[in-house]
């Protein structure tokens, strides 16, 4: 429902309610409902009597607060009756979203012969003397392992490996969807950066590519190095590369529209968790020079104490030339581009109107945004986009495809940058980012990866 895109940081229910069949029945409970600030979205006739409508009502809430209170509004109204109410987004989750099914058909004895015993055998024999053949015809070929320990989900923080599975499980629908990837979820009940990754290579031989997902910083940073360091096959983190790729997408296309080089642009980063320090590295390496990052005590510079580790110490040193200091309030002002990867609400129109002229706005933190685009662009900003738009989505799944498709054993800077200049040329004149349901853009992505990837000395072929 085009409704439920408009209002996606809303609360969304579905509200089965009689309404006496008269004149201004409906605009009663319509008024009803502006008066506590809940919107209307589809409406459904679901039953006719004499002197009763019966309808499916989706309805859009800003609180739990506002819900309950409007709820308890129409139960007073007289004539009509709540019959149920449904939360839309739970019934989409509702027995989760993905199964492992066959590839194969088995409708008859000879088929089972030929996928089990005694057929089965001869494809074991044909591994076992052919080790290079497991991808060939095993799914080992096309498996992804996507593991967290749910300490970093979304913008909820550390809520648990059982509250993160809805996570794991939408990223297989979309790497299934748009990249024809299997991806299995993996949930490791620890904060020990060794545990997880013996856990990760004891079951590594199961999948061409290992993700980590929604792993907490510096953890993540911990978990991806030390695997990658002992497996011969991807490790990536989406969190950080994916993120990563689909920002300096943007930025490509931004920078068009804009006229502006990237040796010459400033920007300022909200944030220095995983997302943050991939990016601010990522736009390093493309050639972008001027970046100060920011976290919750300030800006990070050589000399700051508070809050540091090993990871801000090192970006400390290829960032903020002159030396900022301050809050993200103070540090904003006269920077060409924000890239918010933080919290929500952080940024004001005064904020923005400190910028340059014209600026561009990215807020991404999830699931609402440092301020909203619409806000953004009303205090100035010429291109203002949250996270609905810049999304890893838009990067992750043709990365993972290219990376398998070439047998990488990494994934490398080259293969992101060409992720993200196929991006970004594929995104329309006065796009920011092309359109993610298009299944063309992934595989175009993915072509381009492999491209990358084969003539890339540090992602050599991979043989096992």
């Amino acid at each position: 429902m085009q409704d439920i895109e408009k209002y996606a940081f809303k609360l969304v229910k579905r509200i089965r309610l009689r309404i006496i069949d008269v004149p201004g029945a409906f605009g009663r409970m319509a008024v009803e409902l502006g008066r506590h600030g809940a919107m209307l979205g589809d409406i459904t006739k679901v039953h006719v009597t004499s002197q009763y409508i019966t309808r499916d009502i989706i309805m859009f809430f800003d609180t739990q607060e506002q819900f309950e209170e409007t709820i308890n509004a129409l139960e007073k109204l007289k004539g009509y009756k709540i019959f149920s109410i449904e939360d839309e987004v739970l019934n989409i989750h509702r027995g989760g979203k993905i199964a492992v099914t066959p590839t194969v058909k088995m409708e008859t004895i000879s088929d089972l012969r030929l996928i089990y015993t005694p057929g089965v055998a001869q494809a074991c024999s044909h591994i076992m003397n052919n080790p290079d053949t497991v991808r060939d015809y095993t799914s080992i070929g096309n498996a992804v392992c996507i593991a967290t320990n749910g300490s970093a989900i979304l913008g909820l923080g550390d809520i648990g490996v059982h509250a993160g599975m809805p996570v794991m499980e939408g990223k297989s629908v979309i790497l299934h969807k748009m990249a024809g990837v299997s991806c299995i979820p993996i949930l490791i009940d620890s904060d020990d950066a060794n545990r997880i990754v013996d856990t990760l290579e004891a079951i590594s031989k199961t999948f061409s590519l290992i993700m980590i997902e929604d792993i907490k910083a510096p953890l993540c940073f911990q978990v991806e190095e030390r695997l990658q360091d002992r497996l011969k096959k991807p490790v990536f983190h989406d969190d950080q590369h994916g993120t990563a790729t689909v920002i300096l997408a943007t930025l490509i296309q931004t920078l068009r529209v804009i006229n502006k080089k990237k040796e010459n642009v400033q920007i300022v980063v909200s944030g220095a968790g995983a997302a943050g320090m991939a990016t601010c590295r990522m736009l390093l390496e493309y050639g972008f020079e001027n970046i100060v990052i920011c976290d919750s005590a300030g800006a990070i510079y050589q000399s700051r104490t508070q809050k540091m580790n090993d990871y801000k110490k090192e970006i400390a040193l290829m960032t903020n030339k002159n030396q900022e200091k301050g809050a993200l309030r103070d540090v904003i002002k006269h920077k060409d581009i924000f890239i918010g990867l933080s919290k929500s609400g952080i940024v004001s129109k005064g904020m923005v109107k400190s910028m340059n002229r014209d600026p561009v706005v990215l807020a991404l933190a999830n699931p609402i945004p440092e301020i909203m685009p619409q806000v953004a662009r009303e205090a100035g900003a010429l291109i203002a986009l949250d996270g609905r738009t810049v999304n890893n989505c838009l990067a992750f799944p043709g990365l993972i495809r290219g990376a398998i498709d070439s047998r990488a054993i990494s994934i490398t800077y080259s293969m992101k940058f060409a992720a993200a200049e196929a991006i970004a040329a594929l995104a329309g004149k006065h796009e920011g980012v092309p359109n993610f349901m298009n299944l063309g853009i992934h595989r175009k992505i993915a072509e381009e990866v492999k491209k990358a990837a084969l003539q890339d000395p540090k992602a050599v072929l991979q043989r096992i």
